[in-house]
């Protein structure tokens, strides 16, 4: 490709800068007044229609260029989902069919000619019902039946997965410590605990259009599961019939009376035998009428036969003891010894493997031979204590059986003379028991008589009992779903949130929405091992296509091709000004054109090192004065591009920059090149590049795709602006195309680079 050649200005007009010598050339590169090869409002004829519709395919590449962020999520929801499951204590689910009617048949059918009409349907009265079965009373009853004690209610209580990982990470009780806890709960406190489980895990569903409900009851235990729905159903049952039953009857009126007379003949026949006692003095237990002597006797015999195998038991202890021979297990588990022998055992094996280094007399294996010599110290005084234990174990059997020993020889003569005067006592005895016999079937009878009185069957019925438990949750595939479901949702959700927080510049729509510039080109991301120089020297390379596609939409910049004089500059340092500069002038020069290529930046220039230049005169030298352009120029590889670097540093780079020095020399450069690339500093906190911008005939803006600030941005464009400075247009730099999504930057680099229709005005 190759360009027309540029017109030359008149010798008249040489003494002004070539950006004043058109002033259409204004007119034309300003977007925002609606002329220019690259206005934006041809670029916004993809955008048209209405502007409140949903851009589905920006909502795509968001989710695209946080596809990491989401994916981690939701690998995490679903490792979190399967983890919950897999640490979740099972529950399994017994269920019983019962069910309910409004009114039970009576047993007997009734002869007044009067016919029962069926009830109507009453929600009052089924709504009641299923509260009763959920009722506390009801719940404690089934309890109560059960008889849980402390073991099975601890293994009922499922302190879930967070529960179970705080007891991974804490030691477990000893067992005796655990029995001991559990003997001392109250029995009181076991049942309403007991209570609080049966009314936890209890679900009452009735069943749709019908008299039927569903109890089911939730437990780790499938049997307790199906143990407690029957006991729930026949307990409801059971406390429907006894809110049922009527009053009382004649019947029960006559054994009433009868009752009252035998409770007469049997408190009378009691207080005989009570005054038959205290005048011969007998005491009898409860159970048998056996006097107290006699069972006193019998006791003390019971326990000198514990007394002896106690006594043989330990006198068999204390003789392994003190023979020499090994000690009581037991005790020595209750002791220290074996922790102490386990220690001596450690000691004297670094000892033995520090003797292969060290000496016996060295000081670290003196210290050792003192450990262990406090430590069989330690083991005998141990074990001196265990046999002064089993001494005193079997002293104390041998004075507990001469003890009873003696008492029984007491209580032989006692238990003799209290067998000769029961004789009475018996007679009135059986008296007593014949009377509380007749007043307990009286009482027997009198509860028959009132069960059978008014007794009816019952409105509530079992359909089907529980058979089996089965598992009901965790469900591992329906939380995966569901752990999946949340991840998509947290995952959509956050990054959507990070792309709301983020406010840097990313893709070209964002430089045209927010900036409004035409975009004139995409430059993409180097790898980590790429090189600039390589890349530029590959010209079937992206990177070096995508700076000839800027070379390409700025020739189209203004009515007469490219700007004479070009500012490259950024919102901030380390954009790629220097590296754009660079790469614009050898594209131009490939061109045959006569390129200049100046160091603009007179505070922290690179492009000198990007060039691998150096010369002790530059930019500087030639604005103060003391040197002349052909002076400070220099050739490079390609004698179509010459270079003026930055020279020595000036105290004030502004004073120079704002002088008629610098629009003279761009007069004499415009007149001698056909182009001239000025690598400008930053706009933000200096007044370098406004004033640069001002002089030249276009300025380019670097943008950094991921990093420039759509605020500094704006506010750097809105410097060069006040200036009066000839914004061409922007150059996105380091372009991730992953980052934005699949594709993007092919349809970019299709749409702002080589599209014609987008790039003629």
């Amino acid at each position: 490709m190759t360009d027309e050649p540029l017109p030359t200005a008149p010798d008249g007009d040489r003494d002004r800068l070539p950006a004043r010598q058109d002033p259409s050339a204004h007119r034309a590169i300003a977007p925002h007044q609606g002329g220019g090869a690259l206005s934006l409002d041809v670029l916004d004829e993809r955008r048209e229609g209405d502007p409140d519709a949903i851009d589905l395919l920006a909502y795509w590449h968001i989710l695209v260029k946080r596809r990491r962020l989401i994916a981690g999520i939701l690998a995490g929801t679903v490792a979190m989902a399967l983890l919950i499951t897999l640490m979740t204590q099972p529950l399994y689910r017994a269920t019983a069919l019962m069910q309910v009617d409004y009114e039970a048949a009576p047993i007997v059918a009734q002869n007044d000619g009067v016919s029962r009409a069926s009830r109507s349907y009453d929600p009052e009265f089924l709504t009641t019902q299923y509260e009763l079965m959920r009722s506390r009373a009801l719940a404690e009853r089934v309890a109560n039946e059960l008889n849980l004690d402390a073991v099975a209610l601890e293994n009922l209580n499922d302190p879930g997965w967070s529960g179970r990982v705080m007891e991974l990470l804490r030691p477990k009780p000893k067992a005796e410590a655990v029995e001991g806890a559990a003997v001392s709960r109250s029995s009181a406190a076991l049942l309403g605990q007991a209570t609080g489980v049966v009314q936890g895990g209890l679900t009452v569903t009735p069943v749709k259009y019908s008299r039927l409900v569903s109890l089911s009851f939730d437990s780790p235990d499938p049997a307790f599961s199906v143990r407690v729905v029957n006991t729930l159903a026949e307990a409801f049952i059971a406390s429907s019939l006894e809110r049922t039953m009527g009053t009382t009857t004649y019947a029960k009126t006559y054994l009433e009376d009868q009752i009252k007379q035998s409770k007469v003949k049997l408190e009378e026949s009691e207080r005989n035998l009570v005054a038959y006692a205290q005048r011969e003095g007998l005491v009898t237990t409860a159970d048998g009428g056996t006097s107290l002597a006699v069972q006193n006797l019998t006791d003390l015999n019971a326990s000198l036969a514990d007394a002896q195998s106690q006594r043989i038991r330990a006198q068999a202890r204390w003789r392994q003891a003190s023979g020499g021979g090994a000690m009581p297990a037991d005790m020595l588990a209750a002791s220290g010894v074996r922790e102490l022998q386990a220690q001596r055992a450690g000691l004297q094996a670094q000892y033995q493997q520090k003797l292969q280094l060290f000496k016996a007399d060295y000081p670290e294996m003196l210290q050792l031979k003192s450990q262990i010599d406090e430590v069989n110290r330690q083991i005998s005084a141990e074990t001196a204590s265990i046999r002064a234990s089993v001494k005193a174990e079997y002293d104390a059997a041998a004075s507990q059986e001469g003890m009873l020993t003696g008492q029984i020889r007491s209580l032989r003569g006692q238990a003799l003379e209290v067998d000769s005067r029961s004789i009475d006592y018996n007679i009135l005895k059986r008296d007593v028991d014949t009377n509380r016999q007749l007043y307990d079937s009286l009482l027997q009878r009198f509860k028959e008589v009132g069960a059978a009185g008014d007794v009816r069957s019952n409105n509530i019925s079992v359909i089907d009992r529980a058979q089996q438990g089965w598992r009901f949750k965790p469900n591992l595939l329906k939380n995966l779903i569901y752990g999946l479901l949340a991840g998509l949702v947290l995952g959509t959700l956050a990054a959507f949130v990070l792309d709301f927080l983020d406010d840097t510049l990313k893709t070209p729509d964002d430089l045209e929405q927010k900036l409004r510039l035409a975009v004139l080109g995409i430059i993409p991301k180097l790898g980590p091992k790429e090189n600039f120089a390589e890349v530029m020297g590959n010209t079937r390379s992206g990177f070096s296509e995508a700076y000839r596609s800027v070379r390409t939409a700025l020739q189209f910049s203004t009515d007469h091709g490219v700007p004479r004089s070009l500012l490259i500059t950024s919102p901030s340092a380390s954009e790629g000004k220097s590296t754009t500069a660079l790469a614009l002038a050898r594209n131009f020069a490939q061109l045959g054109k006569r390129v200049l290529l100046i160091e603009g930046d007179l505070r922290n220039p690179s492009l000198h090192k990007a060039m691998g230049l150096r010369t002790e005169l530059g930019l500087s030298n030639l604005l103060s004065g003391a040197n002349s352009l052909t002076e400070v120029t220099l050739k490079t590889d390609d004698e179509r591009l010459h270079v003026i670097l930055a020279g020595p540093l000036p105290p004030n780079p502004a004073e120079l920059l704002s002088g008629s020095k610098f629009v003279s020399m761009l007069t004499v450069a415009t007149e001698r090149y056909d182009q001239v690339i000025v690598d400008g500093p930053p706009v933000l906190g200096l007044a370098d590049s406004p004033l640069l911008s001002n002089a030249v005939e276009g300025t380019l803006l670097v943008i950094t795709s991921a990093k420039t600030r759509i605020s500094t941005a704006q506010m750097a464009l809105k410097r060069l602006r006040a200036a009066r400075g000839r914004v061409v247009g922007a150059l996105l730099t380091k372009y991730d195309q992953k980052a934005a999504g699949y594709g993007y930057y092919y349809d970019a680099y299709y749409a702002y680079g080589n599209n014609p229709r987008l790039t003629k005005g």
